[in-house]
């Protein structure tokens, strides 16, 4: 039996004195005590739930071993993050077919939750840091030979609204249970609605890919897709993802799209394999990319200035950045862990604090730093 003493946070609300006993891989109970916790106490979150993320600490999900894959799932482990999609890039489907593999053994070890196959079907002329000889047709055969190659690891893949057989994507996303998220588009409001609208009837859970990112910027006469995806999520049918790193977005449009769609909002890292480490050379799948500063960018034959190519930061990182700004635990909580969660459809394991969750959490200092995190039960970072 392990205990912890210290406030309790969650996205319903704070107690501010309680007792967290843990069974195994298990919360055994959580004691409410008088008072407020010591000063100095630690305050107790959900492990963090990041569903895009391509790697760090050196590894790249993308072409990773299944060692180099380990220590980048480890890596943001040790940071907070519990719970972790693999995120891939469009590529080849003899690189795509080889790779799942790889990665369902760490989801078989409970490593990482699952993998994300960002593209291959996205819009060429929106593509960021994917590459875009690799950028093909919505082929729901692939996808469908993809599944099965994960043995029911792929959790999600990222495809435009106007790509060839989109809709026929989605029979296969309902039938391997993969989460529906739109990204990398130039689909209109208009058209990115309809669809919406055609994937939730489907069966189907709906997100957009880091939202704003490769797709047309919000125009007063032509919305585009992001104001489809942030009316989607404010009418509750769908979520959208937000890279709150303050890189990918500004703070205040991470504020504009919470107050509008509150919990339908959550935050992912989209880090790769330069989170953890240096500035320097690194790679995205097949592209070469230079870190500056901590921005990650896509190297370019004249040394101008390249597309933002993923993040360096961790969810832990965005938690604290937020929290210094005076956002309020619940609604960190909630994007930091609980949505993701239960968009995962894990909200009965993990995401919240509760007696028989899995005892996944994150002990953090009056900063918003990570102290503690326990994965299952086991401490797993202490710097107490």
């Amino acid at each position: 039996m392990k205990e912890f003493i210290g406030k309790l946070a969650t996205s319903r609300g704070v107690v501010p004195h309680a007792r967290i006993a843990i069974e195994g891989t298990e919360i055994a109970g959580i004691d409410p005590l008088p008072g407020n916790a010591d000063d100095g106490a630690l305050t107790f979150v959900p492990g963090f739930v990041d569903i895009h993320n391509h790697g760090g600490l050196r590894g790249s999900f993308p072409t990773a071993t299944a060692e180099e894959a380990r220590i980048a799932a480890e890596y943001h482990r040790a940071h907070g993050t519990t719970t972790m999609l693999a995120s891939l890039v469009s590529a080849t489907e003899e690189s795509i077919l080889a790779q799942v593999p790889v990665l369902a053994v760490l989801c078989d070890e409970g490593i990482l939750a699952g993998i994300h196959l960002e593209g291959p079907f996205v819009n060429s002329c929106r593509c960021g840091a994917q590459d875009p000889a690799a950028i093909i047709p919505g082929d729901p055969g692939l996808l469908d030979r993809a599944a099965r190659a994960g043995r029911g690891h792929v959790r999600q893949i990222t495809f435009a609204p106007e790509t060839a057989n989109a809709h026929a994507l989605l029979e296969v996303c309902a039938a391997h249970n993969i989460i529906v998220s739109l990204g990398h588009t130039d689909a209109s409001f208009e058209q990115t609605r309809d669809f919406i609208r055609d994937a939730v009837a489907a069966g189907t859970t709906v997100t957009a890919t880091h939202l704003f990112n490769a797709m047309p910027p919000l125009h007063h006469r032509a919305p585009g897709a992001a104001a489809a995806l942030i009316a989607a999520a404010a009418e509750g049918i769908a979520s959208v993802e937000l890279i709150a790193d303050g890189v990918h977005l500004a703070d205040g449009t991470v504020d504009l799209v919470m107050n509008s769609v509150g919990d339908a909002a959550f935050f992912v890292t989209d880090a790769m394999q330069a989170a953890g480490m240096e500035d320097g050379e690194y790679n995205l799948g097949t592209l070469d990319v230079v870190v500056a500063g901590g921005v990650a960018r896509l190297a370019t034959a004249d040394g101008s200035e390249g597309s933002i190519a993923g993040g360096t930061s961790t969810l832990a990182d965005q938690f604290a950045r937020h929290y210094a700004r005076g956002v309020d635990l619940p609604t960190l909580v909630a994007a930091t862990s609980t949505t993701a969660a239960r968009v995962l459809g894990l909200g009965d394991r993990a995401g919240h604090l509760a007696a028989g969750a899995q005892a996944d959490m994150v002990g953090l200092d009056a900063e918003g730093n990570v102290v503690v995190v326990v994965a299952a039960g086991q401490i797993i970072t202490d710097k107490r």
